[in-house]
């Protein structure tokens, strides 16, 4: 499989999620602060919500529903009641496009 397009830069707000599906794999893609691009799976392990909903602050997306911050960088939660991690998706940006490959998952360890 190969990268698919899912938004352009200008598409991406600073500090917010946006939920894209690919190949029937949810991701949140986020821009922090700093203007970096990550992108994670949307699930939250701890409940089925979307963290793309969620709320963003420096390198973490905190979800909505129950607070767990999950790092945007390694997909760990930061702190309960999720304990279990999201995946990290590696993410290429080419022009103004940003590609996914949810085939493809940065090795965090």
């Amino acid at each position: 499989m190969s990268a698919t397009r899912v938004c352009s830069l200008s598409e991406l707000e600073q500090d917010t999620a946006l939920r894209v599906v690919v190949d029937g794999t949810a991701i949140a893609v986020v821009k922090d602060s700093e203007g970096e691009v990550h992108a994670i799976g949307d699930t939250c392990t701890h409940g089925d919500i979307s963290l793309a909903e969620g709320f963003v602050e420096g390198e973490t997306l905190e979800c909505w529903a129950h607070g767990s911050a999950f790092s945007l960088l390694t997909g760990k939660p930061l702190n309960l009641p999720a304990y279990e991690p999201v995946p990290v998706f590696a993410v290429t940006i080419d022009g103004d496009d940003v590609l996914i490959d949810p085939a493809v998952t940065k090795d965090v360890n």
